[in-house]
């Protein structure tokens, strides 16, 4: 039976809906924050100035292979589509296929000449939108780099362009035809492994608009094993759906903020402290679209189009436990010649903390000949480590050196929120 509790919160009724699998909790969260942002789509905005927020998110599971990441996100994406979802995109795609689809979305809006190009501009500027409408996609791609493909910045550029776009996007394809996108809303949830992300992003990603936009989530196996894993609960996925459907004819236009939530969320933007890692100067930018477009999606799970108090909390909570975590997500990625055997030992090392015995060089030595020429090279990077106070000499082997950092400004945050299990990973 269902507590009332659980069939009004989507959130706790999706944890329901997805306990008895072998994903990480919070890898289970943030599908069903992803999911319940492509549901919504455009049907609501949040002023922002001279510009509107909505509350599409980009978001990529990191974490070891057989994490469960492809697991959880097939999950949410199956829901959606019992839910009557249809705005899905192709697995594996080319940018300008991309492209050509996500116009095919607001009624073929695709064309040669200079006609339609200005008939979608006068519904932009007008509000006449009785022949088009928002070309909203929703990309549930648990090997992200089979969509966007390995190094394709120029794929990158426009996925950081379209993340909050407005207006009609237009695009000259290499055969001179152009095309034009009204309100592009795209949803992202991917997955990827450590050397997966390594493979993706050039080392110099980290200066582009598409790195800063999206949210890294880190989660580790959890070591619960279902040889075969039970059918999920019918009566849970009705009311899921029942509750999807319901969003989606109540939680629509304009989004307000009670005054309450506003000081608060004032509070949160001027008193953060941000993310003690450079690769995350660019995120720190954009820190408070993330936070709103969070907000709105756990609003709209309350079937509201105001943002109160409770809604902040929860959604401040979610992203800066991500935060916390999102170094551990890009490991050493960026780092160095050898980010890729430079991460390897950090994880050797994490592995050695648990199991409360130093890491001689020599184990570490056995664990990755394979991935250097020499031995030499070990031994600069464990001292370029050390210097770097990541990892520090303990009798006659090596420990990570772990940071104790203030998570989150004080009031804003409530980890009662998370289960015992998420929080084992602060």
């Amino acid at each position: 039976m269902l507590k009332d509790k659980e069939t009004e919160d989507f959130f706790s009724l999706y944890l329901q809906y997805t306990s008895k699998t072998e994903c990480p909790t919070f890898f289970h969260r943030w599908t069903a924050i992803s999911c319940l942002a492509a549901w919504i789509g455009r049907d609501i905005s949040f002023p922002f100035g001279h510009f509107n927020v909505h509350p599409n998110l980009y978001v990529m599971f990191v974490g070891l292979a057989g994490t469960k990441k492809s697991t959880a996100i097939k999950i949410g994406a199956k829901l959606l589509n019992n839910a009557g979802y249809t705005k899905f995109a192709a697995r594996k795609t080319r940018q300008e296929k991309f492209l050509l689809d996500l116009a095919e979305r607001s009624n073929g809006v695709a064309s040669e000449g200079l006609g339609n190009e200005a008939s979608i501009l006068d519904q932009n500027l007008f509000g006449d939108d009785s022949e088009s409408e928002p070309a909203e996609v929703f990309v549930p791609a648990d090997e992200i780099n089979n969509f966007i493909g390995v190094g394709n910045l120029d794929f990158m550029s426009i996925l950081g362009e379209l993340w909050d776009y407005e207006g009609v996007y237009d695009y000259k394809l290499k055969n001179s035809k152009d095309i034009y996108i009204p309100e592009p809303t795209i949803n992202i949830l991917g997955g990827n492994t450590f050397v997966g992300l390594n493979r993706l992003f050039p080392p110099d990603a980290v200066e582009q608009g598409f790195f800063s936009r999206m949210l890294f989530i880190y989660a580790e196996p959890t070591g619960v094993k279902y040889t075969i894993p039970e059918e999920p609960d019918n009566e849970v996925q009705r009311r899921l759906i029942e509750t999807l459907h319901k969003i989606k004819s109540e939680v629509v236009g304009k989004v307000s903020i009670a005054p309450d939530a506003y000081t608060m969320l004032d509070k949160i933007y001027r008193k953060w402290e941000g993310i003690d890692d450079s690769r995350f100067d660019a995120y720190e930018n954009r820190r408070i679209i993330h936070l709103i477009k969070i907000c709105m999606v756990v609003m709209a799970a309350r079937y509201s189009t105001t943002i109160e108090v409770e809604d902040i909390i929860y959604a401040n909570t979610v992203l800066a436990f991500t935060e916390h975590l999102m170094p551990k997500a890009l490991g050493e990625f960026g780092m160095a010649r050898n980010s890729e055997v430079t991460h390897k030992i950090m994880q050797l090392l994490d592995a050695a903390t648990v199991a409360g015995e130093p890491m001689s060089l020599q184990a570490i030595w056995k664990a990755v000949h394979i991935d250097l020429e020499r031995r030499e090279q070990l031994q600069e990077i464990m001292f370029n480590l050390q210097v770097a106070e990541k990892v520090q000499a303990v009798g006659s082997g090596y420990l990570p050196i772990k940071k104790i950092r203030k998570v989150g400004v004080e009031g804003t945050v409530d980890w009662t929120l998370f289960t015992e299990t998420e929080r084992s990973l602060l």
